[in-house]
């Protein structure tokens, strides 16, 4: 049973919290979408809406492939729980925890 308990997810976790990390980590992975999208809205200015589609629906379709995903879902979900189980131990949010280390990126 505290199993059961652990994994239980909250509306919130479920509807914003989740999907927040799901969306963090697929602009992670199609960063060269997203590069390439921004860059070519740098360089058009206001026709962006016009010249970008191409890199618009690339970065949607690598995008929208993630959110579909079930196992990402999982996977991020996985994530969520276990930062979730931290800051119950800890008392501190992982996004604070991980201010303080040095970072190797």
């Amino acid at each position: 049973m505290h199993m059961c308990l652990k994994q239980h997810l909250r509306h919130v976790e479920k509807d914003v919290l989740i999907p927040k990390i799901m969306r963090e980590k697929a602009r992670e992975r199609c960063s060269e979408q997203v590069q390439d999208f921004t860059k070519c809205c740098k360089d058009s200015g206001v026709l962006m809406v016009v010249k970008c589609r191409k890199e618009n629906s690339a970065l949607k379709d690598c995008l929208t492939s993630y959110y579909k995903d079930p196992a990402f879902y999982e996977e991020c979900k996985m994530e969520y729980l276990k930062e979730r189980e931290e800051f119950r131990r800890t008392g501190i949010p992982t996004k604070k925890r991980l201010q303080k280390l040095p970072t190797s990126m």
